[in-house]
């Protein structure tokens, strides 16, 4: 299945005013797979290196972006409902995220939405700098919830 990029910042980043001031934006999309970036510019704080709360919102978007590759939104939607992030080094470049679900996870997820009205699903992530250095880990705790319930 091809994915309009252009349509999938639109839907995602661009449907989040703080994102979208941000800079975050989709660069890579495919079933199962996002990766994201976030500029360095408008996102640096006081002492030259990224501010935390940009790093923390770069690792909580690809949840939703995600989801737009693998589950038909007209039935149910994300919610994050727990995140931690460790910070490992400073990132002074602008950052990247990767996040993945396999075919298998999302056959369980939308099964279990269809049967129970929702799924719990985790996600784990690294932001990378320019040189694909680690700067932090994330662990997530996502829901996915049919319509109405």
């Amino acid at each position: 299945m091809q994915f309009d990029i252009e349509k999938i910042n639109e839907l995602t980043t661009g449907s989040i005013p703080l994102a979208k001031f941000a800079g975050a934006e989709v660069i890579e999309f495919e079933r199962g797979y996002v990766k994201m970036k976030l500029p360095y510019e408008q996102n640096c704080n006081h002492i030259g290196m990224m501010y935390a709360g940009s790093l923390f919102t770069i690792a909580e978007l690809p949840g939703g972006s995600l989801f737009f590759s693998a589950f038909d939104v007209a039935k149910c939607y994300p919610i994050v409902t727990e995140m931690s992030i460790k910070f490992l080094k400073p990132a002074k470049t602008a950052v990247t995220v990767e996040s993945r679900i396999s075919e298998e996870e999302i056959e369980r997820i939308n099964r279990e939405v269809e049967e129970k009205g929702k799924s719990v699903y985790i996600l784990e992530q690294e932001i990378k700098d320019e040189n694909g250095e680690i700067c932090a880990v994330t662990t997530a705790r996502y829901q996915a919830r049919a319509h109405g319930r």
